[in-house]
């Protein structure tokens, strides 16, 4: 019988070539995790900072809080990707803020 299709060795074959690409990939990309939310963290304060900019440029004053740039319209989200908090200092520079 000449019939087409895959074999169940062939079948097998395919799995552990497959299983092995995702044993050895899933652990490379949650290595990696912490330093994709630092880089998102200091990307989203570096935006904020502008942000900041912006609100006294339009307003001749800096803003009290983050907040305060949410209320304005500024801002869509107060905290960084991953949760962490971020304060506005009273000179207007934008940095991680204490956890309670």
């Amino acid at each position: 019988m000449n019939q087409k299709g895959f074999t169940l060795i062939e079948m097998l074959v395919v799995l552990l070539v497959i299983s092995i690409l995702l044993i050895i990939t899933v652990p490379n990309i949650t290595k990696h995790q912490s330093t994709i939310q630092d880089k998102g963290c200091a990307a989203f304060i570096k935006m904020v900072q502008a942000q900041v900019q912006a609100y006294q440029i339009d307003k001749n004053v800096l803003p009290a809080s983050v907040d305060q740039l949410k209320t304005g319209g500024y801002l869509k989200e107060t905290s960084c990707p991953n949760g962490d908090p971020i304060a506005i200092s009273a000179e207007g520079e934008v940095t991680l803020a204490a956890a309670p």
